[in-house]
């Protein structure tokens, strides 16, 4: 199945500045960009909360990279480098295309910002909600049982 945007020819730093843009538009008050390796980041307030969404990077030395697709023979350095740029690109775009999907469906009032955003939310100690959350929802569908309530009452299993 094809990739969204994969033969783009947008570059990442344009893709960046059109997420800037549409944030303004929709009413973020701050935004932030930064990466490392393996990973860019975004980070915004808007509706008095901040957000932060991860876009992973793909592992450089990856066989798409480093091998030609239809005959499997090993690219230059150069060509390797052209052939993850390409895909970095491509997340970038995807990203760009996500927020302004989740702002207008926010905008239109098919969804509320806090449904849309809810995961990426970052919380007091730095963590986002998806962060903090998701390994406890992990943990109840292994054990089946739901974390308490109230911590210091229940034993928190679940009524079957």
């Amino acid at each position: 199945m094809p990739k969204y945007a994969e033969n783009t020819a947008v570059s990442s730093s344009r893709s960046r500045d059109e997420i800037e843009r549409t944030l303004s538009r929709y009413g973020a008050t701050q935004f932030a960009y930064a990466w490392a390796e393996g990973r860019g980041m975004i980070g915004f307030v808007l509706n008095g909360k901040q957000v932060r969404l991860s876009v992973p990077f793909p592992d450089r030395s990856a066989r798409e990279f480093t091998h030609t697709p239809t005959r499997g023979t090993i690219r230059s350095p150069a060509q390797q480098e052209e052939a993850y740029e390409q895909a970095v690109r491509q997340r970038w775009r995807a990203l760009a295309l996500v927020v302004k999907a989740k702002l207008e469906a926010v905008e239109a009032g098919i969804s509320i910002f806090e449904r849309e955003f809810f995961s990426d939310i970052v919380l007091p100690d730095g963590r986002t909600v998806g962060e903090y959350v998701l390994p406890q929802v992990e943990e109840s569908y292994r054990s089946g049982l739901m974390p308490p309530l109230l911590p210091a009452i229940g034993g928190g299993e679940v009524d079957r």
